[in-house]
């Protein structure tokens, strides 16, 4: 009888507790902590999940390199002159190179050269008309005697076709200039990567096929 009136009182007990337990009130919120130097404690708070990402920055454009030009510029009277014009252009003009080209002669002449006698010369003349030339003869004295002329020119292109058609039909023939030769002119070749910046200097500068200048391509 006494064993379970201790147990009725122990279950309304715990009862109790739990009912305190439950309707209680909560505990006030705890004071903001405060520094020693006043003021409430700063805290980092971490950005919104909402906050977009940082875009990332875009790639920087390379300007266009220019491929490189071969140009001729000149002529120029004097190599000094020449030479002025590549040190002011500096950067401008890569691989520069100044070329003299010999003046122009009085005239040229196309020959063949002295047979070892007049009956060896009668037989070359037959040979080249026989080939289909015309314009020619067997030179009688001087130091060329017994050679063959082909043709008198002023203009040096002409005489170097009219000599090159000879040989290309197995006559051994030459160029030989007549007067005094005039002054040599000089001409200054490179390459750039701004031919406008280079004519503003130089508005006649001239492109130039790299090959034919002796260079290979540039890029």
């Amino acid at each position: 009888m006494f064993s379970r009136a201790l147990i009725v009182v122990l279950v309304a007990l715990n009862l109790g507790v739990v009912a305190w337990w439950l309707l209680r009130s909560p505990p006030p919120p705890a004071p903001a902590p405060v520094s020693d130097k006043g003021g409430a404690e700063l805290r980092l708070l971490p950005p919104p999940a909402s906050q977009a990402a940082e875009p990332a920055d875009a790639p920087v454009e390379e300007p266009a390199v220019e491929p490189l030009a071969c140009l001729r510029l000149g002529p120029f009277s004097e190599r000094g002159a020449a030479e002025v014009a590549q040190a002011g252009l500096g950067a401008l003009l890569r691989d520069g190179a100044i070329r003299e080209q010999p003046g122009e002669a009085a005239g040229y002449r196309v020959v063949l050269p002295p047979a070892s006698d007049r009956a060896a010369a009668q037989a070359t003349a037959a040979r080249i008309a026989a080939a289909g030339f015309e314009d020619f003869f067997v030179l009688n004295q001087g130091a060329d005697a017994n050679g063959i002329a082909l043709g008198a020119y002023r203009s040096r292109d002409t005489a170097e076709r009219r000599a090159a058609s000879f040989r290309a039909a197995g006559f051994p023939a030459e160029l030989r200039a007549q007067g005094a030769a005039g002054a040599s002119r000089w001409w200054l070749e490179g390459a750039s990567g701004d031919i406008a910046a280079v004519r503003t200097t130089f508005p006649g500068a001239q492109e130039q096929d790299c090959a034919a200048l002796g260079r290979n391509t540039l890029r």
